[in-house]
C-alpha cells in the first residue's frame, strides 16, 4: 500500500484503481507476449513489466543472478592492506581475534572470518559483544574481552566504526586492528590499519548494499589469493544469505546474486545447527527456501540468545559440526526463542496503553521506557509500533539509570539523523537511518521524548513516485493457477528490501469466512475461473461476519503448509467487501502495451 508522510506521521494512500468498489483489469497484450516467451504465467509477467523488464538481458540476469555477476572488488578501499595483514598473521601463527556484534550479521561475519582463518591454517579466536555487558560495539567492557585473548590482530565484524577509542587502546599496545562494517561512517578517521566499508567516500567499490558477512567473504576470497591457498567459498554463501536478510540489507545488484545462491546453499546445508533449527522451526527442506523463511523462522531463533543474555550460544550453534551436540543446542536456542516472545507481548501490551492514555495523535513520534523491559527486546516492540502508529518510535529497557533503547519507523525516515539532533539527551547513539540503537540515562527521558518528537517533526518521507506504482495491486488474471503464480514468484527472491514480494489483487465469491484461534480469519475464495484459493488474514477474525459475496482480496502468496504439495495460500493484508468483478474489455492504467 503507498503512503503519503507529513512529520512524522504516515498516513495510508488508497491504492490506485481502488477508490469505492474496487477494480482490476485484464493484462496487457505486453504481458501476454512476455508470458509466452518467459513460459511463465500472465501474472507473472504483468508484475515484470512493472518494473520495467521486458524479456532483455537485464531481465534474464535479473531471473537467473550468478555468482559470476558479481561486481569486481578491485576498488574497494583497504581490501588489499587488511589481506595482507590477516595473511601475515596466519603465516605467523597469530592469534586473530574476530570480535563480532550480537546480531546475525555481526555472527554470520564473525563465523565466517572465523572459520576461513581457521581452514586457512591460523588461530583465530571468536567474541560477541553482549548487550547486557557493554552494548553494541567494541566499548570498554568488551575490549577487556578481546584482550584476554592475547591477540596479535582484532578483525571487528559489523562494528568499530564509532569506536576510536578503543581501536586507539589497541594501536597504543601494538595491535592491528582492522574493521568490517557498513554503518554510518564516522567525520573523524579510524585509528585502524583497514576499514571495509562501501560508504567510505574515497572507496571506489560500486555496490554500496553489502551487509558485514558480504564483506567479510569478500575479504576471505582476498586472503586466499594472498596465500595462494584453495578454499571454497561457497561454504559461506548460506551465512551471507542468513545475516544479509536478518539486517534488512537490499537485495538487488552483489546482494542478489549472493543471497540467491545462499538459499540454495541453505536447503543441503551441512551445518548440522542450521538443520536442527530447520526441524525445530517446521522449515521443510523440500521446498525453495526464501527470504521470509529467513527473517521471520531462522534469524529471530538465531537472535534470542543474544536478546536474553548472552549472543555466544547462537554462534557455537552456527559453527558446530556434532548433530548431537547441535540439537541440544538448538533445543535451548527454542526455549530462549519462546521466552523472548513472551517478554515482547508483554511489552508490547504496556507500551500500547501508555501510547493511546496520552494522546497519540498530538505526536510525531514516541518515546518509551522502562525499568521493567528488557533491553534485548525493546527493538522488536519499536518496530511492531513503527508499523502499527506508522510514526518512529524509540523504546528503552532500562538495567539501573543507564537504558539502552532501539529506534525504528516509517520507511524512508532518516532514524539516524534524528538521534543526532537529540545527541544532548544521550549517552551515545549508532547504527544507520533505517533503525539506529542508543543509550540514555533515565532522569534524560523526558527530555529525549521532547527533543525526539521536535526532530521527527521537522522531517517529511513521501514515497517516490515508482514506489507508490508499485503498491497499486498486481492483478490475478483469470487464467492463471495461484500455484503457478506461487512458482513463478520464486524466481523474484530473494525479496525485501530493493526487491519487495508483489501485491496481488484477488477478486472472488467467499465460500467461507471464519474466526480462528489468536483473532485472524481464515478464508475459502472462489476465483472466477472456478478454482479455488484458502486466504489468511491475521488479526482480521472480526471481519468474518461481513464477507457474504464477492470481495476483493490483497495480499501476497505463500505456500498452504496445511495442505502440502504445491498449494498455494494469500497471505491477506487488506480486503473489501462488494468489490466489482473485472469487466473483460478493461486494461489495466499501469504503463502501455510497450
Amino acid at each position: 500500500m503507498s503512503t503519503s508522510t507529513v512529520g512524522a506521521r504516515t498516513v495510508p494512500a488508497q491504492a490506485p484503481g481502488c477508490e469505492g468498489p474496487a477494480r482490476l483489469g485484464a493484462p496487457r497484450p505486453a504481458a501476454a507476449a512476455l508470458a509466452h516467451q518467459l513460459r511463465c504465467t500472465v501474472t507473472f509477467a504483468e508484475h515484470l513489466l512493472r518494473r520495467g523488464l521486458t524479456g532483455d538481458d537485464a531481465t534474464q540476469r535479473f531471473l537467473a543472478p550468478r555468482l559470476s555477476h558479481l561486481t569486481a572488488p578491485d576498488e574497494m578501499a583497504d581490501r588489499r592492506v587488511a589481506a595482507e595483514r590477516l595473511a601475515l598473521a596466519i603465516r605467523h601463527g597469530e592469534v586473530v581475534c574476530v570480535f563480532g556484534d550480537y546480531d546475525c550479521d555481526g555472527m554470520t561475519a564473525t563465523a565466517i572470518v572465523t572459520e576461513a582463518v581457521r581452514a586457512l591454517g591460523g588461530k583465530a579466536e571468536p567474541v560477541l559483544a553482549s548487550r547486557f555487558d557493554g552494548g553494541y560495539g567494541l566499548g570498554r567492557a568488551a575490549l577487556a574481552r578481546v584482550l584476554e585473548k592475547a591477540p596479535g590482530l582484532v578483525v571487528t565484524c559489523d562494528c568499530g566504526s564509532s569506536d576510536h577509542e578503543s581501536l586507539a587502546t589497541l594501536a597504543e599496545r601494538g595491535i592491528d586492528a582492522v574493521v568490517i562494517d557498513h554503518h554510518l561512517v564516522p567525520e573523524h578517521p579510524l585509528p585502524a590499519l583497514a576499514f571495509l566499508n562501501p560508504h567510505r567516500h574515497e572507496c571506489g567499490f560500486p555496490f554500496k548494499g553489502l551487509a558485514s558477512c558480504g564483506l567479510a567473504l569478500s575479504l576471505v576470497a582476498a586472503v586466499r589469493r594472498e596465500l595462494g591457498r584453495e578454499l571454497d567459498l561457497k561454504r559461506w554463501l548460506d551465512l551471507v544469505a542468513v545475516g544479509t536478510i536478518a539486517d534488512v540489507a537490499p537485495l538487488d545488484g552483489d546482494n542478489r546474486a549472493l543471497v540467491r545462491a545462499g538459499l540454495s546453499e541453505l536447503g543441503r546445508t551441512r551445518r548440522p545447527g542450521f538443520a536442527a533449527l530447520f526441524e525445530l522451526a517446521k522449515l521443510r527442506r523440500s521446498a525453495p527456501f526464501t527470504s521470509e523463511d529467513i527473517a521471520f523462522r531462522l534469524a529471530p531463533r538465531l537472535n534470542a540468545p543474544g536478546r536474553l543474555g548472552a549472543p555466544d550460544l547462537a554462534l557455537k550453534l552456527i559453527m558446530e559440526q556434532s548433530p548431537e551436540r547441535a540439537a541440544g543446542m538448538a533445543a535451548t536456542v527454542e526455549q530462549l526463542c519462546r521466552d523472548r516472545r513472551a517478554q515482547q507481548d508483554e511489552i508490547l501490551s504496556a507500551a500500547v496503553e501508555e501510547i493511546e492514555g496520552d494522546a497519540p495523535g498530538s505526536r510525531a513520534a514516541f518515546v518509551l521506557g522502562s525499568r521493567d523491559w528488557n533491553p534485548g527486546v525493546v527493538g522488536i516492540v519499536a518496530g511492531r509500533l513503527a508499523e502499527r502508529y506508522q510514526r518512529p518510535v524509540a523504546v528503552v529497557g532500562f538495567r539501573g539509570d543507564v537504558g539502552h533503547g532501539s529506534v525504528r519507523g516509517p520507511a524512508g525516515f532518516k532514524l539516524h539523523d534524528a538521534l543526532s539532533a537529540c545527541s544532548e539527551a544521550l549517552v551515545r547513539f549508532g547504527g544507520h537511518q533505517a533503525a539506529a540503537g542508543f543509550e540514555a540515562h533515565i532522569d534524560r527521558l523526558p527530555a529525549l521524548k521532547e527533543l525526539f518528537d521536535a526532530a521527527c517533526r521537522q522531517t517529511v518521507v513521501r514515497p517516490s513516485p515508482d514506489a507508490a506504482a508499485r503498491a497499486e495491486p498486481l492483478p490475478l488474471f483469470r487464467d492463471d493457477d495461484p500455484r503457478d503464480v506461487l512458482r513463478d514468484f520464486y524466481r523474484l527472491e530473494p525479496c525485501g528490501e530493493k526487491n519487495p514480494k508483489p501485491a496481488l489483487g484477488v477478486q472472488a465469491r467467499v465460500r467461507l469466512a471464519r474466526q480462528v484461534k489468536g483473532g485472524h480469519l481464515k478464508l475459502e475464495l472462489e476465483l472466477e475461473n472456478g478454482r479455488t484459493l484458502s486466504g489468511f488474514a491475521p488479526g482480521m477474525g472480526e471481519k468474518a461476519s461481513d464477507l457474504t459475496e464477492s470481495v476483493l482480496a490483497i495480499g501476497t502468496l505463500r505456500p498452504d503448509h496445511f495442505r502440502g504439495g504445491d498449494a498455494a495460500e494469500l497471505h491477506v493484508e487488506r480486503i473489501e467487501p462488494g468489490a466489482h468483478r473485472p469487466e473483460p474489455a478493461a486494461v489495466l492504467a499501469t504503463g502501455s502495451d510497450g
